[in-house]
């Protein structure tokens, strides 16, 4: 077991990743053409510490709260969608792992800077045997899963003495068959291929319930009375994603803005686009959109850490509008962004130019299944209008 002796602030953390930005963005074109980061990156995000923000600190880890993880995941967003999405994804896995029985977080944790891909989708099955489970099936859009030492899985479990039910296990990712399927139009360097699992044991204690997890029951003695981990998943995993798309569009305006000075509008007597009120009033357009999803995102993060310190319940309404927050932070940050793309002009079509990929990622964000904000939305919707919610994703 690891220990540390000093945590670094989530202000250093950031300032550390706020240093990386110009390296990341250097790196955001070949990453695409490779469709997976670039060891240095994952090496220069390992030396910021953010593989260890969601890490218990027992095992050298700083056990961030999400507003922290908001704040990194905004400055790497800035840089490149792909870099903040993959951190991102790695930051809840590795929260998950932390709910597990201490004896498996032992021999998790014993990598360095150990990262873990997963998803939520229930597409394999498992059947019971002496000792644990035999796993077949195969999960899409693993990002991280190239870089990954570990995946969590989730597959229903059939038996003879109980109703099919979801479980989540760990699994070493050299125990998985890597299907590189990846050829896609945003998020191109995550590196979000599909993982097999054929005839794979795995032992009892790296099983858990999946319905017992949502309802915020886990196996970990250790980490029960820590802040991090005593909240629900859905609002953790939502509070952990928000920050890639904020960052985005933080960083469509700041692109927008540099490539602005000596811009004309082609066919009008407009020789510098910055004199023209079209202009004034796009550019006011997303600063507000940016402005109200940065609300969104702080409110939610701040829920979250907050029935996290105190150790409070979370009633149905709060949980899914933790959900209505991430969506309105995705939708929000999407039309910031389109409304830079659509007045940066045909130059911006261009590859060298940053804005079109991050209008691609943007746009892969929001089609998220979890993340979708007319699902998130209509979701709240439902029970503000004292409707049972139609998912047990909450």
């Amino acid at each position: 077991m690891l220990t540390t002796t000093q945590v670094p602030t989530g202000e250093e953390i950031v300032r550390r990743v706020a240093q990386l930005a110009p390296v990341l963005r250097g790196k955001a074109a070949s990453a695409e053409e490779e469709r997976r980061l670039p060891e240095e990156s994952i090496e220069a995000l390992a030396d910021a510490g953010v593989f260890r923000m969601r890490v218990p600190r027992r095992y050298g880890g700083y056990e961030c709260d999400t507003r922290t993880l908001l704040e990194v995941a905004t400055e790497l967003g800035k840089a490149d969608g792909s870099h903040s999405w993959t951190a991102s994804v790695y930051w809840i896995p590795t929260w998950m792992a932390c709910l597990f029985p201490d004896e498996v977080q032992d021999e998790v944790f014993a990598t360095p800077d150990v990262r873990i891909c997963g998803t939520l989708s229930p597409s394999a099955m498992a059947a019971p045997v002496d000792g644990g489970v035999v796993v077949n099936g195969k999960w899409g859009f693993i990002s991280g899963a190239l870089h990954s030492h570990w995946q969590e899985v989730i597959a229903i479990l059939a038996g003879d003495d109980h109703e099919p039910y979801p479980i989540m296990a760990l699994v070493p990712i050299s125990d998985l068959t890597i299907v590189d399927d990846w050829h896609t139009s945003g998020l191109k360097a995550t590196g979000s291929v599909s993982t097999v699992a054929e005839d794979l044991f795995v032992p009892k204690e790296r099983v858990l319930p999946l319905p017992a997890v949502l309802e915020g029951k886990h196996a970990s003695k250790t980490n029960a009375g820590s802040p991090a981990y005593r909240a629900r998943l859905l609002p953790v995993a939502s509070a952990s994603s928000v920050g890639t798309a904020l960052g985005l569009a933080m960083g469509a305006k700041e692109e927008f803005l540099q490539r602005l000075p000596g811009r004309k509008i082609t066919y009008t007597s407009y020789e510098n686009q910055n004199e023209a009120p079209l202009t004034h009033l796009q550019v006011a357009d997303a600063a507000m959109k940016i402005d109200e999803a940065e609300f969104h995102a702080q409110r939610l993060t701040g829920v979250v850490d907050e029935k996290g310190a105190e150790g409070a319940p979370w009633t149905v309404e709060e949980r899914v509008k933790a959900r209505a927050d991430m969506g309105a932070v995705c939708r929000l940050a999407k039309e910031a962004v389109d409304v830079l793309a659509t007045a940066s002009g045909g130059s911006s079509i261009y590859q060298d130019v940053r804005i079109q990929r991050i209008n691609r990622d943007i746009q892969a964000i929001n089609l998220h299944a979890l993340m979708h904000p007319d699902t998130n939305a209509e979701l709240y919707g439902r029970v503000l209008c004292n409707l049972e919610p139609n998912t047990a994703y909450l």
